[in-house]
């Protein structure tokens, strides 16, 4: 499916229009549920106790990538309120439709093995749930490669990057939606790309109007506090972990780490990586 490769979908797929197209959105993610779930019969696995276990319980893990993607398509800053509401609502967005979709095959396949032991039994009886768990955010380092967009829900690494390949030849890489912005309004140069990639952001650079250097921010233009904000709005509606980076810089002391990790405690998170 052209929204979903493997098991994340591609948030930078679903915006229409200057805003998020919920319904595209739904129909993929029923579609992504339907493909994880036929993935669990298909597998061929190690040992025989982990086939007995993983259909026992049918767990899948749904996710995203190309959020900061969808963030630039919108306008909208990744250290922004706005941001951190749009990861809350279009996770819990995809989390309910996962559920509502595993709820259908379940209606028809029958629900996990193990469904009167948990709390979904327990609770709603009469509600088969196909899957244990739906919905998990991984690191799509590759994937999103393939894929053309930013990786999981990372802001962008940097807007414009060398990659040296075979002998040593350079090859100036560049953020599609700024590259379009950029030739659209009139300020795209190679040699642009070629400062830019000098340090990967776009701050501090006149040439480049204000109001693009707000909306292009990269992972180290970003606060700690800010990368655990948006982690958290996602894992309020995810099932499983959410992998995310929380970047610093490297005159970062022991009490800025210990602050990161006492707000990933409070906020609910499963893990946290700095680095």
């Amino acid at each position: 499916h052209e929204s979903c490769n493997l098991d994340s979908i591609n948030l930078a797929n679903m915006v229409a229009d200057d805003q998020v197209d919920y319904q595209k959105l739904g129909e993929t993610v029923s579609k992504c549920v339907h493909f994880l779930d036929n993935v669990v019969d298909v597998n061929r696995y190690p040992l025989p106790e982990i086939e007995e276990k993983t259909k026992q319980n049918r767990k899948i893990g749904l996710g995203v990538m190309g959020f900061a993607d969808m963030l630039l398509k919108l306008d909208i800053p990744y250290s922004s309120p706005e941001a951190l509401e749009l990861a809350e609502k279009v996770m819990k967005y995809i989390d309910t439709s996962a559920y509502q979709a595993s709820v259908h095959i379940a209606e028809q396949r029958g629900a996990f093995p193990n469904f009167s032991k948990s709390i979904y039994g327990q609770k709603s009886p009469d509600v088969p749930v196909r899957n244990a768990t739906r919905t998990t955010i991984a690191p799509t380092g590759t994937i999103s490669i393939i894929a053309g967009c930013s990786s999981g829900v990372e802001p962008l690494f940097a807007v414009s990057y060398v990659r040296r390949v075979m002998d040593n030849d350079e090859f100036f890489e560049v953020n599609p939606v700024f590259e379009e912005i950029a030739r659209e309004n009139g300020f795209y140069t190679p040699e642009l790309i070629k400062k830019i990639s000098y340090s990967g952001s776009v701050q501090g650079i006149e040439e480049i109007p204000q109001k693009y250097r707000r909306v292009f921010e990269t992972a180290h233009d970003i606060v700690p506090k800010t990368h655990i904000g948006i982690q958290a709005a996602f894992q309020k509606s995810t099932n499983n972990a959410v992998s995310k980076t929380i970047n610093f810089s490297n005159s970062a002391t022991i009490d800025d780490v210990k602050e990161a990790f006492m707000q990933a405690y409070k906020l609910r998170c499963k893990g946290v990586t700095i680095y």
